[in-house]
Order: C-alpha cells, then sequence, then structure tokens
C-alpha cells in the first residue's frame, strides 16, 4: 500500500466491458472544480475480455490503469483499485455516471463537520437529473438494502443533509484509512448490497455516513449488470441480502429475525416462479411417476441463495464475529437509519400472503428505536433529596417515555417510579458499573463518576455530562479560612475534575446563558473549539446546550398541612416567608434573619422558615453557615418565635405543602464569581408555587426577577433595601397580586419539558463529539487528556480513590469540611 497524501481524492472507477462509459467519465473527473493536483484517478480493468485495455491505455499518464486478469465484481474491483492508490480519500464512482462540477468539492467539505463522519454518500439523479437514483438508504428486516424514492421526481425536499446507514457505490466518499479499518467491501458480495454492507459496518464502527446532496452525481444506471443476466442478479441479491443480515445485525435481533428472512426467500422463489407448493402433497390428485419438473430460474436462484448462506457459513460466522467484537453501536441505536424496514419489495399475491404470516407470527418488525440510557448522580435518590439528585430523578422520568432509562446513585437510591429502573454503584467497588455501562447506549454523568469509574471513563458509548454546577467556583467560597494551599490545592482539584469530563465529553449541559459562555471559555481553553466542532455547527450547540433546573409541569396540590398551626409558633394566618432549601456557606441567611427581626417590630406577624438545616445525604456534614445562622437568630431573640429552622430535610414529594403556605420565597447570597454563574434551584420551587419573590441580584435568576417583575431583586448586603422589598411582597396586595401574575406567566418557560428539551433531542439522535474520533487518534485532544493520566492514576486506586473524589460530589453543604479533614490528612502522610 502506498503512502497516502494528505488532501488527495482518489476515484475509482471498475471498468467491464464499458470503455466508452469509463472515457467519458473520466474526461468528467477531469473537468471538476477540484485542483487537479489533488486528484488521482484508477481505473480498474476488470477482466472485461474485449478491447477495453487497449483503449483505456490511451488515457496515458492521466490515469492510474490497474488490470486484472479476471472479473473480480464491484467489490473486488473496488478493493483493488484502493490497494493501488495513495490519496487520503477514496471515492467510488460507477463507470456510467457522471459527476457535477463540485462532486468532490462538497464531499470533501463534509468530511469537515465531524471528525467522526467516515463516508459521504452523493445524492444521485438519473443521467437527465431528473429522476432519483439515490437519496435516501433503507433496509427491510430480511436483509434487502434499498433506495427509498428511487425513480421519483426530484424535489427540493430531498436537499437537506443528514446520516444514513450506507451510501450508493455509484457515487460515494470514504475516508482511506476507514476504508482500510473496515477491510474494504467484502469480496463474497462481489455486486449487490456491497454497498448497505460496507456502510453498516462503518456505523456500526462508530462512525457516521453523511448524505450530502451538494455532491451531485448523474448514473445511467444497471449498465453492467445488463451484461450478466436477471436472474443472477436475483440470485445475487437473494444470497447477499441474508449475508448482511448474517454478519451485522446482534445476537438478539438475529435470532428474531433470521428464520423469518429463510421462510420469506422461500416464499419469494415460489412466488416469483409462480409453482405450486402443495404440487407433491399426498391430498393432491395425481401420479408420482415422473421424477423430473420444470422449476424456473427465477425459484432456483432463491433456493440456491440459501444454499450458498450454508456454503459460506464458516467464513460468515468468522465475518460475523469480527463485526460483532469491534462494533460500538447497538442496533438500537442504528435502528433510525434503517428506514421503513416493512417493506415487502415484491407485488406477488401469493408472496404477500405469506409475508403477512411471517410478521405476525415471527415478530419480526419488533425493532425498537428506544434506547438505553444510564442516568449517574453522586447525590442519594428517594424520597429526600438535593438538587443534583432531583434533577437527575427528573432526567430520568422524562427519557423514559421514550427510551429504556437506568438511575444510578453512588450513594444509595429508592424508586419513586415505576417508569424506569435504579440503583447504587460504589466508588469503592468500580466494577459495579461495568454491566450497567456495557448496557447503555448513552451514559449521562454528573460530578466525578468518570474518574471514579474507569468504565466509564474508556467507555465507547455518547457521553453526556452535566456541568450545571460550576463546582470549582463553589470551592473558592468553600475553602474561605482554610489555609491558603489547602484551599488552592481544593479549588485546583476541582478544576482539574472538571477540565477532566470537558475533555472526555460528547455532549454538555449548562443551566443560563450566562454560565454557557463561562464554560465555551473553559472548553475552548482545552482546545474543545476546533475546527471539527465548529464545522459542525457555528453556534455549538451540538457541543453544550443551555438545559436548566426545571419545575414539574403539574400545579402543586396540597395534601396535608405543613407549617401554619403545625410548626409551634407559626399560625394560620402569620406571613410566611419560606427559605426553600439547605444553608449554605456562600449564602448570606445572616442579613435575612437581620431584616425579619426588623420587619416584626412593625409586624409581628412575619415568620421566616428554613426549609431543610440537615442534609438528605447523611454523609454531608452540616456548614459553618447554619450554625451561625442559628446563633444569629439566637442572639435577636428570633429564634421559634419570627426565625424557624426545620431540623430535617423536607421529602420531595412533599415540598408543595411548605410551598403553597409561604407567602413570599427568599433566598439571598454574598456577591462573588461563584454567585455570578450560579443557578439557584430554590427559586424554581417558588416559580412552582406561585411565590412572589425576593433575591439577591448578580446572578441568572435575580436578572430574571428583575427584568419580568417577579418581585425584587435588591443589592448584596442592603439590608434597608430588604427589608422594604419583603415588606412590599408581604403586605402590598397590588404589588402580591402584579408578582404572581408574572410568575404564573414565566413559570412555563421552566417547565422539566422545556428545560430538558436539548437533552431529550440529543438523546433522540445521540452523536459522538465532532472531535472525538480526533482524540481516540490521539491527537490534540488526547494529548490534553494524558496530561491528568498522572493524577488520575493516583485516584484510581486506595485511599484518594475512595474519598477524595467522591467528597468533592457531595458538595452541597458540608463537602468543604470534610475535604479539609482528609486532606490535613494527606498533608501529615506526606510530612511523615
Amino acid at each position: 500500500m502506498s503512502k497516502r497524501r494528505a488532501g488527495v481524492v482518489s476515484v475509482v472507477l471498475v471498468n467491464f466491458r464499458g470503455a466508452d462509459d469509463t472515457i467519458e467519465c473520466v474526461r468528467g473527473l477531469q473537468a471538476l472544480n477540484w485542483d487537479s493536483a489533488l486528484l488521482e484517478i484508477v481505473i480498474v480493468e476488470n477482466g472485461s475480455g474485449d478491447d477495453s485495455l487497449t483503449r483505456l491505455k490511451q488515457l496515458g499518464n492521466d490515469v492510474t490503469l490497474v488490470e486484472s486478469t479476471e472479473n473480480l465484481g464491484f467489490t473486488g474491483g473496488c478493493n483493488l483499485g484502493v490497494s493501488k492508490s495513495t490519496g487520503e480519500y477514496v471515492a467510488f464512482l460507477n463507470n456510467d455516471a457522471k459527476p457535477h462540477a463540485d462532486w468532490i468539492k462538497e464531499a470533501i467539505s463534509t468530511f469537515a463537520t465531524g471528525s467522526d463522519i467516515g463516508a459521504v454518500a452523493s445524492k444521485v439523479l438519473d443521467w437527465d437529473g431528473v429522476n432519483v437514483d439515490f437519496v435516501d438508504a433503507a433496509v427491510t428486516w430480511y436483509g434487502m438494502g434499498y433506495k427509498p424514492h428511487a425513480g421519483e421526481k426530484d424535489r427540493g425536499g430531498w436537499d437537506n443533509e443528514k446520516d444514513v446507514l450506507f451510501g450508493t457505490g455509484a457515487a460515494m466518499f470514504m475516508k482511506a484509512a476507514i476504508f482500510e479499518e473496515l477491510g474494504g467491501f467484502d469480496d463474497n458480495f462481489f455486486m449487490f448490497y456491497d454497498d448497505v454492507d460496507l456502510g453498516w459496518r462503518l456505523n456500526l464502527l462508530g462512525y457516521r455516513f453523511r448524505f450530502q446532496p451538494k455532491s451531485l452525481a448523474f448514473h445511467k444506471h444497471h449498465a453492467s449488470m445488463n451484461k450478466f443476466g436477471n436472474f443472477r442478479e436475483e440470485y445475487l441479491l437473494e444470497r447477499n441480502a441474508l449475508y448482511s443480515l448474517f454478519k451485522n445485525l446482534d445476537d438478539e435481533s438475529l435470532a428474531r429475525v433470521l428464520p423469518g428472512a429463510l421462510l420469506l426467500a422461500t416464499r419469494r422463489a415460489i412466488g416469483r416462479g409462480k409453482l405450486d407448493s402443495t404440487s407433491l402433497d399426498l391430498r393432491v390428485p395425481g401420479d408420482d411417476n415422473e421424477p423430473m419438473m420444470s422449476v424456473p430460474k427465477s425459484t432456483m436462484a432463491g433456493v440456491f441463495a440459501i444454499d450458498q448462506l450454508v456454503e459460506l457459513l464458516p467464513q460468515m460466522t468468522a465475518a460475523r464475529t469480527q463485526v460483532q467484537k469491534s462494533r460500538m453501536r447497538s442496533d438500537r441505536d442504528l435502528s433510525r437509519l434503517f428506514g421503513n424496514i416493512d417493506e415487502p419489495a415484491y407485488p406477488i399475491e401469493s408472496y404477500l400472503r405469506g409475508y403477512d404470516k411471517i410478521v405476525e407470527s415471527f415478530n419480526v418488525l419488533a425493532v425498537t428505536t428506544r434506547r438505553r440510557i444510564l442516568v449517574i448522580t453522586g447525590d442519594s435518590v428517594g424520597e429526600k433529596m438535593a438538587g443534583p439528585a432531583i434533577r437527575a430523578w427528573n432526567i430520568a422520568k422524562l427519557l423514559s417515555g421514550e427510551h429504556d432509562v437506568r438511575l444510578l446513585s453512588m450513594t444509595r437510591a429508592e424508586s419513586l417510579d415505576d417508569s424506569f429502573e435504579v440503583g447504587v454503584i460504589s466508588h469503592h467497588r468500580p466494577s459495579s458499573v461495568m454491566a450497567h455501562e456495557h448496557w447503555a447506549d448513552v451514559i449521562i454523568v454528573q460530578g466525578h463518576a468518570l474518574a471514579l469509574f474507569p468504565a466509564l471513563e474508556k467507555s465507547t458509548k455518547v457521553i453526556v455530562v452535566d456541568i450545571y454546577d460550576p463546582l470549582h467556583l463553589e470551592q473558592l467560597e468553600q475553602g474561605r479560612g482554610k489555609v491558603l494551599d489547602l484551599w488552592n490545592k481544593q479549588v485546583n482539584d476541582a478544576t482539574e475534575a472538571l477540565n477532566h469530563q470537558l475533555l472526555i465529553g460528547d455532549f454538555f449541559m449548562c443551566a443560563s446563558d450566562r454560565q454557557r459562555h463561562f464554560w465555551l471559555g473553559q472548553l475552548a481553553g482545552l482546545g474543545r473549539i476546533n475546527a471539527y466542532t465548529y464545522s459542525r455547527d457555528s453556534e455549538l450547540d451540538s457541543l453544550i446546550a443551555v438545559a436548566p433546573f426545571g419545575m414539574s409541569s403539574t400545579d402543586p396540590v396540597k395534601t396535608s398541612p405543613a407549617i401554619r398551626g403545625v410548626v409551634p409558633g407559626i399560625g394560620i394566618d402569620d406571613k410566611v416567608i419560606v427559605w426553600g432549601g439547605g444553608i449554605y456557606n456562600w449564602f448570606d441567611p445572616g442579613i435575612l434573619i437581620r431584616a425579619v427581626a426588623d420587619l416584626s417590630v412593625t409586624h409581628p406577624d412575619v415568620r421566616l422558615f428554613f426549609m431543610g438545616v440537615k442534609h438528605p445525604n447523611p454523609d454531608v456534614p452540616e456548614m459553618e453557615a447554619v450554625s451561625e445562622a442559628r446563633v444569629l437568630a439566637e442572639q435577636l431573640g428570633m429564634t421559634n418565635k419570627h426565625v424557624f429552622f426545620n431540623e430535617s430535610w423536607v421529602p420531595y414529594d412533599e415540598r408543595q405543602n411548605y410551598l403553597l403556605e409561604a407567602d413570599l420565597g427568599v433566598s439571598t447570597h454574598f456577591q462573588h464569581v461563584e454567585t455570578t454563574f450560579s443557578f439557584r434551584t430554590r427559586i424554581l420551587d417558588y416559580l412552582w408555587a406561585g411565590l412572589p419573590i425576593v433575591t439577591t441580584g448578580g446572578d441568572s435568576f435575580g436578572d430574571l426577577v428583575e427584568k419580568e417583575e417577579l418581585g425584587a431583586s435588591i443589592p448584596e448586603r442592603d439590608q434597608g433595601a430588604l427589608v422594604a422589598a419583603i415588606e412590599t411582597y408581604l403586605y402590598d396586595t397590588e404589588a402580591i397580586d402584579a408578582a404572581r401574575a408574572n410568575v404564573a406567566r414565566v413559570r412555563q418557560d421552566f417547565i422539566w419539558e422545556r428545560a430538558m428539551a436539548p437533552l431529550l433531542e440529543f438523546c433522540r439522535q445521540p452523536l459522538f463529539a465532532a472531535d472525538k474520533k480526533m482524540a481516540a487518534q490521539g491527537s490534540g485532544i488526547q494529548g490534553r487528556v494524558s496530561q491528568l493520566e498522572p493524577v488520575r492514576s493516583t485516584r484510581h486506586t486506595g485511599f484518594r480513590r475512595d474519598v477524595d473524589r467522591v467528597l468533592y460530589y457531595f458538595r452541597e453543604g458540608g463537602a468543604s469540611a470534610v475535604l479539609e479533614r482528609f486532606k490535613a490528612r494527606q498533608e501529615r502522610k506526606r510530612e511523615s
């Protein structure tokens, strides 16, 4: 094999008794809008036995002429031509086709839109450019590939790029390295469905076959097959359909369809020959003295095809083993590319009756488009859940409507819904995730799962990373008060962990436009904003999308009293302010407690209720902000009079009882970089319950509250403004009504179905990142990943693996205290 020349396109033409067509095709290639220095024309003279070789030699040095002394078929001819080519790309063009001037240019441009694009299928029309030859690809459940819309008048509806299962061998392109990786066309096919098989195998390897209608060619169609005869064509079609099925379907699919495919091939053979299959039945009148009967070749084509599958079972089994061992995509994942599999193809009445019987009896149409999606969270899943688990649970719930979903917790889990599975994996036993990874088609991760579980880090499945929580910015606040070196180490470790995720993921979800801009900067710094990802779509929506925290589309319904008349000190007619989540160090509950103390002088009916003090994850200790808030409330004489702390955590399915008894939702925090890029999930609960909102400004929700007049957005540490805002939205009826009306309008933008729309759409057609193959092949990105290897390797074993990374995940409340404890131990170990 010659060394491949970058940028060069080698066009392979196979000639069999068609020198006139071949020469005309060469002249068309030489007139293309493509640099001749980057074009190599390879002609395989395929044992024509006529004057073709002599005539083709007259083309001189303009072509590379390869002689075969025997007819190798389309497959063997193409394989031989590629073996003599030198281009980075190989193109296959029927010798009875003519290319449009931009045929090559548009195809090569398409490769640049994703490193996972392994091949490009051209749009092919008839010779006059009127009727369709190829604009789409499909395959029946019994293995026969076909071209939907073939013979129809061309129209604009087929001028959109898309992924297809295969391209037509009449005009298509492939990266030469990938063609070699696939082993080329399967020579056992000779011709027909060889392009189906090649494209199928390419998709199974995780590459994409991209239909590019701007890469246009015109085809006379079947000029070569007319030299052989229809019965041989029928035989090849029948045989090669069975070959394709046997090689490429997974075990489950093959077991379901192969018996029906064999029966249908027999029924089709009998139907084509118009034979009476009851003629040898003892109950049919007539004798059996004549040992011979006339059987049409059309019938024998099907019979011989089945027998040849038997004959080649050893070769086909070896080929199947190789395909199945190297597959990176499941049949479920490819099912959208199969097209309409329920296509009988032959309008023969007896055959159609048999077709219906087989389809019904064998359930062969049960190819599911449901994918298997794995969702992994570090938080506890169950009745009491914090933000990450709530988000993961709702992601699983939404996706379960279209897919098979498993939700895994790295701590503990209990099922709240029968529509998806829940389970637990342990970082102490990394192998616990392996069966789940093998099961999945798409894996959605939060936190440090990629680093804790090598099977995920090395997975060949599509990886979605949920980065709605910029935890390295969070560590800037959690680390305050620590020794500077430890604080800096904590921030750096979190940054490194996030960079690791950003280098591995195929698709990312963040919580707001502001966050998206931030993450785009970090992705750019890591090299993920590159020619591959940008050429796929210049807005980069296929790499990172805004998918904020959401809320239920169902209005909350109160099921039992929760605060008023239940919590001692809070009466039925009191004005209740609710703090809807935990108390963490980056919040400022102190200013709120002091504001309530001030307000209680003139409004003795005001009550502040903190819904959650103890984190639902028992491994997360109480944060300093909680004790500081308790001390302050006690000092001001507010505890259990005007300020109340719920000592547990409100169960997820009961939170509406608390929210619906409140008059106002609040969130106060300090202004810093963490605030700027945060997403306050508790405010969504306020929107869900229809509450007016008072919040500190400076984050995305502060901007939303101000812009949409949902309540008040106040400056940080401005106690006077906070007191005024609370008073307005507790006691000013007109202001309250206006805020509630605006909340009712805005809340529709945040229901889970809308919030997760980008993820739902991605999972319908999951793709590897445009630069993922480049990373896998050891270029730019993989080099950056390898820079993290020394640190990751120490974290995959021993003490650090067991605690350091997993504790990062327990970031909501108390994570800093636990991290400090373990890091102090590490420092002592280093000093000893």
